[in-house]
Formats: C-alpha cells, sequence, structure tokens
C-alpha cells in the first residue's frame, strides 16, 4: 500500500500562493510599431528629404537642359553625348584627377602606414605623441588648411624663406604645372590622421604570439612585416584604399582655393570643373550629368577593387577554415 503523504487543510494554512506571471508589455504590437516609427521618424525624415530626394532630382535634371533660372526641359541623352564626344575639359579634368588619385592614394597610405607602426610601439608618452600627430587632421581638408598651404608655397611662403636661408633660390611651388599638382598631392599625404588610425587600430589586432614565434624562428624586423603585419593588416589596407579613392576622386577645396585649377589647368580636378559648370555657368543639368558620370567611375572602380581583394585580402577565417 501506498504512503501518500498527508493532506494539508486549505483552512489551516491559506490557499498556496501562485507562481507571478510576467507582466506583458504596455500596448499592443501595431501601437509598440507605431511608437517605433515616431522614434526613428528624424532620421527617416533627414534621409528622404535631403538624401533620396536630392539624389533622385539630380538623376531627373541629367536628361535635362536646367540652368537653374528656367524650367527644366527634358532632352534625353544630349548632356551625356556632348560630355563624352566634344567637351575637352571633361578628358582632361578626368585625367588630371586619375593622376592625383594614382599618386597621393598609395603614397597617402604608405604614409599613415609607416607613422602608425612607429605609433604602435609600447614606449611611455606614446598616447600624447598620438595625439600630437592626429590633431592636424581634425580640421580636416577645411578652406583655413588650404589657405595655409597656400601661404606655405607660395612665391613668398613660409617655404621658400627657409630655402632662402640655405642659398637656394625660390621655387614657384603653385604656379608652375610641374609642381603645382605635386604640392596638392603631398597636401593629401599630410593629412593622414584618419587613416593612421584606423592603421593603428588594425595592427594592435595583430596577435603579439606570432611576433613572438617569429623572432624565435629566427626571422628579422624586415621578415615580420613582410610576412605577418602586411598580410594580418591587409583588410585594414583594403578599407582604407577604397576610402582613399573615392575621397581622392572628390578632391575640390584644395584646388580651389590653393590654384583655381591652374596653372594650365594642371590641378583642374574633376569636381572642380563640376562645380564651375553648376555653379559659374549655371548649367545644373549638365552638372548633375558629370556627378552621376563621377558616380559610375567611382562604383566601376571600388567594384573592381573588390574582385581584386580576392588575390591579396586575408582574413582570419580563411586561415582558421583551411
Amino acid at each position: 500500500m501506498l504512503n501518500l503523504p498527508p493532506k494539508t487543510s486549505t483552512k489551516l494554512y491559506g490557499k498556496v500562493p501562485r507562481k507571478n506571471k510576467i507582466p506583458s508589455l504596455r500596448g499592443s504590437r501595431q501601437e509598440r510599431n507605431v511608437a517605433g516609427y515616431l522614434f526613428i521618424a528624424p532620421w527617416l525624415i533627414g534621409f528622404f528629404l535631403l538624401t533620396l530626394y536630392p539624389v533622385a532630382w539630380s538623376f531627373y535634371l541629367s536628361f535635362t537642359n536646367d540652368t537653374l533660372f528656367t524650367k527644366p526641359k527634358w532632352i534625353g541623352f544630349e548632356n551625356f553625348i556632348h560630355i563624352f564626344t566634344t567637351d575637352t575639359m571633361f578628358d582632361k579634368s578626368l585625367f588630371v584627377t586619375f593622376i592625383f588619385v594614382v599618386i597621393s592614394v598609395p603614397v597617402k597610405l604608405f604614409f599613415s602606414l609607416m607613422v602608425a607602426l612607429l605609433l604602435s610601439r609600447n614606449i611611455k608618452g606614446m598616447s600624447a605623441y598620438r595625439t600630437a600627430i592626429y590633431l592636424p587632421s581634425l580640421i580636416g581638408g577645411s578652406v583655413a588648411v588650404s589657405a595655409l598651404w597656400k601661404n606655405m608655397f607660395g612665391v613668398t611662403g613660409y617655404l621658400n624663406h627657409i630655402l632662402e636661408w640655405f642659398g637656394i633660390p625660390s621655387v614657384a611651388w603653385l604656379t608652375n604645372p610641374k609642381t603645382a599638382l605635386a604640392s596638392l598631392i603631398l597636401l593629401n599625404a599630410w593629412q593622414f590622421g584618419s587613416t593612421m588610425v584606423i592603421f593603428l587600430a588594425g595592427l594592435k589586432q595583430i596577435p603579439r604570439d606570432l611576433y613572438e614565434s617569429a623572432a624565435v624562428d629566427g626571422a628579422g624586423r624586415l621578415k615580420r612585416l613582410i610576412a605577418i603585419t602586411l598580410p594580418m593588416l591587409s583588410p585594414v589596407m583594403f578599407f582604407n584604399l577604397v576610402l582613399g579613392i573615392i575621397g581622392a576622386f572628390q578632391q575640390f577645396t584644395s584646388a580651389f582655393v590653393i590654384t583655381s585649377g591652374g596653372p594650365l589647368d594642371a590641378t583642374y580636378f574633376y569636381a572642380l570643373y563640376l562645380y564651375t559648370k553648376a555653379f559659374t555657368d549655371y548649367q545644373i543639368g549638365y552638372a548633375s550629368a558629370l556627378a552621376w558620370i563621377l558616380l559610375v567611375i567611382i562604383a566601376v572602380l571600388t567594384g573592381i577593387n573588390f574582385l581584386l581583394s580576392n588575390k591579396w585580402v586575408h582574413y582570419e577565417s580563411e586561415g582558421a577554415g583551411g
């Protein structure tokens, strides 16, 4: 016979308390959705009014003869046909921009990587050095920096004064077609702060064990740089390369403030030509067509970089999977 536990009287002990239920969220699902949309409404309004609408309107204007003061008239592909067939400044400005991109982007990546390697060492007071080197990048490619650069490289600028101290004659840095573009390339390379910080963050993610193992095997600093640092840093290099190309194609402020596209159109960048067509000649439709051509060029080059990245960009997951 089973020995069952004696029944407890509810009269003596009262009702057995039930487990507390988890309180449900207030409001129905539809009400919660409305609340969520209200929170993101400022961003959505800004996106549609300040980004999506201008982009769509620019695409429409590229097929018109809009001159800012007249009602846009649909002309189809005439703007694009004129750009590719008879516009010589399109070819010249695009060529100058390509030269700038091909030289300035690798130079900037090289300098930023070298500085990041120096600042990645564990030396007392290194944080102060990092801050001091990054400070000039806070003002970015502003008009103030361009004006300072113009004063430095002008005929009566600071650089020529320094050269005169050593008996070297003044150099027309900004009025000579052979040196004007080089001056702007140097300015772009000097603004390496953001790129350097990204490289520095990537260097901090490389395991120290790899360097210790390579040192035990007798690998020197150069060998460790080539065999460990560069492959492990390749995703960061690819990221900086893509951003560098996009930024270089949009270079405008330095050429506009320092050289105004001269001398002899040696620094007449594509973005400066686009600006001139839009806000000097008031050919808004033509400038919109130029803008969309620039978008396509950047998109194609970015796509090519992504395709080629499979050959030189290495990720940790690939090594782990193999």
